[in-house]
């Protein structure tokens, strides 16, 4: 405890100090933090958020789980998707990961 206050201490603005002076590098951690961790992860869900409103019948779609489909029929807060073999299933829309039109065509 004794070691935390005298920390705490050091950062106490020298005599002709600005008070400011002693938290620029707070404020520093916190700008990179938002620009470097926050603000990229906010884009993807904002993204992500995005494709799964634009998802329509017939779409091919994979999700959380790895299960590829395509969309037979969209509910309010599910989906009804198509597999191998013509078995349907219903997931709920934030299973959705992603599309495959960004995967190679064999």
């Amino acid at each position: 405890m004794n070691n935390l206050l005298n920390i705490l201490l050091m950062g106490q603005p020298q005599e002709g100090q600005s008070p400011l002076t002693s938290f620029i590098p707070l404020i520093l951690i916190i700008v990179v933090f938002y620009f470097f961790m926050i603000r990229p992860q906010m884009k993807k869900q904002k993204e992500l958020k995005k494709f799964r409103e634009e998802l329509k019948k017939g779409d091919k779609i994979v999700t959380t789980g790895g299960i590829y489909g395509k969309i037979l029929e969209i509910q309010e807060r599910a989906i009804i998707i198509e597999v191998e073999g013509q078995n349907r299933l219903k997931v709920d829309k934030a299973a959705v990961v992603k599309d495959m039109a960004d995967v190679a065509q064999k």
